[in-house]
This record gives structure tokens, C-alpha cells and sequence, in this order.
């Protein structure tokens, strides 16, 4: 059984649709209404609060608590200074994918590592020459996701934390109506938004305070379902969908690297060991063989197959997470693994992992559609992720 988040007195009376799913063993909203598409529609014009306090969420500290997290991470954490926040991947000893996640450095000899998987076990197996500790505080912290346009107005509502001097990526302690609270200047949405983090014994206060003075901004409780949307527009990967981390593939071909996920960007190489080091190295100097990269599926091709059976175009109101086969001149080149239609660029959009020479922007490729149990293929042109980028998210 899933156990609520202290946010759960909440969200549970705000959810008319009773529709909920299982995120890391908590109960999560998918949607609060009987539509999701409201919230989707706050995020990108006003403002929208979701819960994520599922996310695995780990304090490390001690004087090697930056030389255990270079160990175990691609990226080079002893570059990240007090008071900032970098998204990473960390693998295994064949350049493999375990997980991504961000990872806060909060003080000179204390960081914060979140994860979608949990990673206790796996992160104090490797600290056995580092004087570190190593804690689980997912269940002692709550979190959540303010984002959207209107996510800094509200704040300069409520707390006392110096805005325009938070950055992108950035970190800032604050009170919140009188709570302690931390703030980063990150999210899963593409958009300009905040992460909130506090212990749970504020959680209620913190999401009363923000819906009371969010009103006049237009913010909206979220769920998944509207998350989901914007991540794919802001070409986000999500592990168990996009990619599969090698704790759990089967066999090779399910696994994954950064560079085939394009998170090469997250591989620091020219440094001291780290786990995957010689494996990525070699795979730079060779090339990946797979790239992730996005398609935009031509709509009037996709409108043609369902009039010929009569029907209006078919397309789900959610981000699907079904993988479909793309094929490049019949031959199959790879799949995507996520889509959405997106409302705010009126396209029809999906994440896919191709061989690395199909993902040049503008390559033409087809993409698998089944319309009344007939499977036929329309035109997706490769094109640049993010597919939405406003400049408000860095401004």
C-alpha cells in the first residue's frame, strides 16, 4: 500500500477525480479534476504546485563528501560551490545508466543527492574509504515543485528570500511565512519554477500559504498527468520509460549511457576516477551508438489515416509511454519511447532513441501508428530538443 506525503490532508480533499498512482511507494495525484489539461495550461501561463516529496532524497556530509560524490558520479561535484545545484548521471563500472538526479551542495561539507530509485545501499557501498555519512532523508523532508510564469511573483508574496539573486540552478535558504524553507530554482517542467524543501512538520503551512497567495496569480494544484506533459516539451528523459537502468535491464540492449541519452553534458572525463570512467571514455572516442533525440509527427498524415476509416484524429490527452517502432525507408531505427500533443506549440511530439546516424536535426524518418488495429506509418522529422524553451526559465 502506498503511504501519503504530509501534503496528503491536502491534495486527498482536492482531488475530485480520485485518480492516483504509486510514486516510490507514496501516494501521488495524477490529475485533481476530471481533465488534467487546466493544470498543464497553469504550468505554461500562470502557475502550478505539485507534490514531490517522493522523490529519494539522501544528505551526505563530512570532509569527503565531495571526494565520494566525484567517485560515484560522472559529474565533477568538487567544481560545485555552496549554495548550487547540478543535475547528474551516475553508472556502473561498464558506462551504463543507474540513475540521474540533481545533487545540492547546501554547505562546504554537505550535499544533497535526490534520485528516482532508491540508492542508499548503492551510495554506502561505495563509501568505504571516505569518511563520510551517508543519510536516507526521504521520508524526513517534503518537497515541492513550484512552477510556471507566475512561480516568482508568488514567492516575493510570501517568503523573504532574495529572488533576483537566485539563479538558475541556484540555492537559498528562507523563511516562508515564518517557516524555514529551502529553495532551488530548478524543476522537471521546462519552465521557470522553484523546488521547495522543508520538514514535514511545516508541509501543510508551506502549501496553505502558497495556494492562499497564488490565488491571484492563477496557480493550481498539479498532478502527474500535466507534468508529464511539460517534460516532454522540455525533452526531459524519465528513467523506466526513456531509459532503463541497468539495475533492471535484462540484457544489453536495454541498457543505456549519457552519451546515447544525450546527457553528455553530465560526463566530467579529464579528472580523477570515477565509476564508468575508462568505459565512457572510449565510447566518446568511438561515437555512441544510439542517440535520444526529438520528433515532431506530422499531423495532417496522421489526420488522413483516420479519415479513411471515418474517424477523427486519434490522439490521447495524455503523454503517452507505449514505445513505438520508427523506421527510416522501412528499416527500423529506433523507437520513441514518450510523446505528447503539445497544446502550447500546437505539435505533435515524442522522445525517441535512434541510431546516432538518424538523429541529425531534419532527418525524415516515419514513426509506427496503429488506427483500427492496422498499423501504418506516418512522416516525424528529427528536431532539436527542448521542443519549448521559454528564456523566462533562465531569466
Amino acid at each position: 500500500m502506498p503511504v501519503p506525503t504530509p501534503f496528503h490532508a491536502r491534495t486527498a480533499a482536492l482531488c475530485q477525480s480520485y485518480r492516483w498512482k504509486d510514486w516510490a511507494g507514496h501516494y501521488a495525484v495524477c490529475a485533481y479534476g476530471p481533465c488534467h489539461e487546466p493544470e498543464y495550461y497553469a504550468i505554461r501561463h500562470a502557475a502550478g504546485l505539485l507534490d514531490v516529496t517522493p522523490l529519494f532524497k539522501y544528505r551526505i556530509t563530512g570532509k569527503d563528501a565531495a571526494r565520494l560524490l566525484a567517485w560515484v558520479l560522472c559529474r565533477d561535484v568538487t567544481r560545485l560551490k555552496p549554495g548550487r545545484v547540478a543535475y547528474s548521471t551516475w553508472c556502473d563500472d561498464r558506462g551504463h545508466l543507474l540513475d540521474d538526479g540533481t545533487v545540492t551542495r547546501l554547505y562546504d561539507e554537505e550535499y544533497r543527492l535526490t534520485s528516482a530509485e532508491p540508492s542508499y545501499a548503492w551510495l554506502c557501498s561505495q563509501a568505504g574509504p571516505y569518511d563520510v555519512l551517508i543519510e536516507d532523508v526521504t521520508t524526513e523532508i517534503a518537497a515541492l515543485a513550484l512552477q510556471g510564469p507566475t512561480s516568482r511573483e508568488i514567492l516575493r508574496c510570501c517568503t523573504d528570500a532574495d529572488l533576483d539573486a537566485l539563479r538558475f540552478f541556484g540555492h537559498t535558504r528562507a523563511r516562508l511565512e515564518g517557516r524555514p524553507v529551502e529553495l532551488t530554482r530548478t524543476g522537471y517542467t521546462g519552465d521557470l519554477g522553484y523546488e521547495l524543501w522543508m520538514a514535514n512538520e511545516d508541509a501543510l503551512a508551506v502549501w496553505d500559504a502558497l495556494l492562499s497567495h497564488g490565488q491571484a496569480y492563477g496557480l493550481l494544484p498539479i498532478g502527474l498527468d500535466a507534468l508529464d506533459m511539460s517534460r516532454v516539451e522540455a525533452g526531459f528523459v524519465l528513467q523506466g520509460i526513456d531509459y532503463i537502468s541497468a539495475r533492471h535491464a535484462l540484457v544489453d540492449a536495454q541498457k543505456s549511457t549519457p552519451y546515447e541519452l544525450d546527457l553528455g553534458f553530465t560526463v566530467h572525463l579529464d579528472r580523477e576516477p570515477f565509476i564508468g570512467q575508462a568505459a565512457l571514455r572510449a565510447e566518446q572516442a568511438r561515437g555512441p551508438r544510439w542517440a535520444f533525440a526529438g520528433l515532431v509527427i506530422d499531423w495532417c498524415e496522421l489526420e488522413a489515416l483516420y479519415d479513411a476509416h471515418g474517424l477523427p484524429p486519434g490522439v490521447s490527452a495524455c503523454a503517452w509511454r507505449d514505445a513505438r517502432p520508427v523506421y527510416s525507408q522501412g528499416r527500423q531505427v529506433g523507437r520513441a519511447t514518450s510523446g505528447t500533443f503539445s497544446p502550447t506549440l500546437k505539435q505533435n511530439l515524442a522522445l525517441a532513441t535512434l541510431d546516432a546516424d538518424q538523429a541529425a536535426p531534419g532527418t525524415q524518418l516515419e514513426i509506427e501508428v496503429t488506427v483500427e488495429y492496422q498499423r501504418r506509418t506516418v512522416s516525424a522529422v528529427v528536431t532539436e530538443k527542448p521542443f519549448f524553451d521559454p528564456e523566462r526559465k533562465r531569466a
